[in-house]
């Protein structure tokens, strides 16, 4: 961070910049651009304070503006959440909530017309349904992504209430569930609106921890709800800037507006002027799906859009002067933001000793799609340091198809590193290579069967739910003889045959019955999930994605599967926890049941509060289904 030379103030506006610049250490190299003179005071001490890497960018001269809890300046998505109630669980539920809480249910509940006829809950009253063991009060909480607007869907994250008695929701559907910005938790504010509503049927989420694969049980308290949040309100982005003027914000609109011009079907230029301190922002199409990228360009943009060579070996100067790790990403943005024209410049780095310097380079070239970077690339995905292999491969994931990437990331799949494999797997689906069997198993899962030398089982936890099998015929050892479930669920195999005896008898039946399986995982797992009907005559026991998730998982415990078994981090909480350490604001609970976030996957969050480059990210399945 910068620090103030004793006697000078700056105005506020200024200091809010310096937050955003303070992500920079101070370089010592060359000035990037010339700017206009500037008599005014504070505008020269804005200068003294501008990390040198981004002066003459769009960062230098504004603040970005999007929803912030407390009116405060700032960027950052919202985590939004409010409590909900569960229905359809199997004597599973509770009836146990404080009386403040029970209070604030049954108006939410009276205002959504259960207990009314014509809305399918008229049969029950709202204070039976919350009586009733078949039902739990819960809490629900997504994060609102960058820029969105109404209409927008993202998945939410549902948890019991704290000190409740609710052991499962399995099989559950969240009631319509208004959510509002952390500081509203609770009571409906009668000045504040809902900024989404959430509802649908929940998806177990079998492990919160990674590590958590270790212990005996699945927990069944924790669940997600696939696009289960829906923004109720338009949430745009907007500069401000800090040193108001007509003049400047002209220029910032034109620079912005000649670095992403508008789209076909864009309703508006990129950039529109409002007044002399204020800049509209609408996202191009092409960045919908990846919003963040698009805001780190913008703030990376040159304002000056003469002689882009210059500027971009000026930005190499700087970053061989100072080659840190903050600096290198800032080196990598600026590049990029100049976009193709700085491709001379850049390849210079291409084969530089010093590994930041380098990625930085490597990276900016493969985001322009220079073909010369891929090699390096490749060698970075293959042989580089943990931290720069994850992004590379992340990298080779964005890229144009190409025979040298998709071998590459082919190879890594008999990675000794199972998290290298693990991030080479969800590059390859993405990018739908066909060496990737994909089996969706009744509309409730995906089983994905993988070309590997390296066994293991990887479970993921965000998307539509799936379970990845590396090595194609990995299979149940034989002999078996194993029994989990309180004896509901039992399996073993006789001397010399090739199948396993599957005994399973339902929570609420007296009976249960036996059938012949394949041991091998891939049919295995779709015996589990599949629910046998008319049209659809082949055998299975139609358990649920947790209970198959479960029912593997002893499996492998009981040493029956030789493989590695790997979990997905819950993504949504660990989004969650550190949206909220960054927050500026102190949180104010209406009610003394608000829980506290679980702790957070060990060892997945850096001090920092950022994600390290070894976790494990969320897979975009092809084909993706929502329920």
């Amino acid at each position: 961070m910068f620090v103030q030379k004793p006697g000078l103030t700056l105005p506020r506006r200024s200091a809010a910049v310096l937050g955003i610049a303070g992500l920079f250490l101070t370089g010592c190299g060359p000035v990037i651009e010339k700017a206009a003179p500037r008599p005014e005071s504070s505008r020269a001490m804005l200068a003294m304070n501008v990390p040198q890497i981004i002066r003459g960018t769009i960062t230098a001269e504004t603040v970005i503006m999007g929803y912030a809890e407390a009116n405060t300046p700032g960027y950052r998505p919202v985590v939004a959440q409010g409590y909900g109630l569960v229905v359809g669980l199997n004597g599973t539920g509770s009836r146990d909530i404080g009386p403040d809480l029970r209070a604030h249910m049954l108006s939410e509940m009276m205002r959504g017309g259960i207990g009314s006829e014509g809305t399918g809950w008229g049969h029950l009253s709202p204070q039976a349904l919350l009586d009733s063991m078949d039902t739990a009060v819960v809490l629900v909480q997504g994060i609102i992504p960058l820029a969105s607007t109404r209409g927008t869907r993202f998945d939410v994250r549902v948890q019991p209430i704290l000190n409740t008695s609710t052991t499962s929701l399995e099989g559950g559907r969240l009631y319509t569930t208004d959510l509002f910005p952390r500081l509203m938790t609770g009571r409906r504010p009668g000045n504040s609106f809902a900024l989404a509503q959430a509802k649908g049927v929940i998806f177990i989420n079998p492990f919160v921890e990674p590590e958590d694969v270790n212990s005996s049980s699945i927990d069944r308290r924790n669940g997600r709800i696939l696009n289960g949040g829906i923004v109720q309100k338009d949430m745009p982005i907007k500069l401000r800037l800090i040193n108001p003027s007509h003049a400047r914000a002209g220029m910032l609109v034109t620079a912005i507006n000649t670095r992403f011009p508008q789209e076909r079907g864009q309703p508006n230029p990129t950039a529109r002027g409002e007044s002399d301190e204020s800049i509209e922002i609408t996202i191009p199409h092409s960045f919908n799906n990846d919003i963040d990228e698009f805001i780190k360009l913008l703030q990376h943009t040159t304002i000056r859009q003469a002689n882009p060579e210059s500027v971009a070996m000026s930005v190499l100067r700087i970053l061989q002067l100072n080659p840190t790790q903050e600096i290198a990403e800032a080196a990598s943005y600026r590049w990029r933001a100049l976009g193709t024209r700085s491709l001379p410049i850049l390849r210079k780095l291409y084969d530089v000793p010093d590994e930041r310097p380098r990625f930085a380079a490597i990276l900016a070239g493969a985001k322009l799609n220079d073909p010369l970077a891929i090699p390096h690339l490749i060698e970075m995905g293959t042989s580089s340091s943990p931290g720069n292999r994850f992004k590379a491969i992340r990298l080779m994931d964005t890229m144009e198809l190409n025979p040298r990437i998709e071998m590459a990331l082919r190879s890594l799949l008999n990675d000794d590193n199972p998290n290298v494999r693990i991030e080479a797997y969800e590059a390859l689906a993405r990018r739908r290579d066909p060496t990737i069997e994909h089996v969706l198993v009744d509309d409730k899962f995906l089983v994905d069967l993988i070309e590997s030398d390296k066994p293991m089982i990887y479970v993921t936890q965000i998307g539509l739910p799936r379970i990845a099998i590396f090595g194609r015929d990995l299979s149940i050892d034989l002999p078996v003889t194993m029994r989990t479930w309180s004896n509901r669920l039992m399996i073993k195999s006789e001397h010399g045959s090739d199948e396993v005896e599957v005994y399973y008898r339902p929570v609420d039946a007296i009976e249960g019955y036996i059938t012949w399986v394949d041991p091998r995982l891939g049919e295995f797992l779709q015996f589990l999930g599949h629910t046998t009907t008319v049209e659809k005559p082949e055998p299975g026991l139609g358990l649920s994605y947790g209970e198959v998730v479960g029912a593997i998982h002893q499996i492998w415990r009981q040493k029956y599967i030789q493989a590695d078994f790997k979990a997905e981090q819950d993504r949504i909480l660990a989004a969650i926890l550190i949206q909220l350490e960054e927050a500026t604001t102190v949180e104010r609970p209406e009610f003394e049941e608000l829980p506290t976030p679980e702790k957070p996957p060990t060892g997945l969050e850096s001090s920092s509060g950022k994600l390290p480059d070894d976790a494990a990210r969320p897979v975009t399945s092809p084909g993706r289904h929502s329920p």
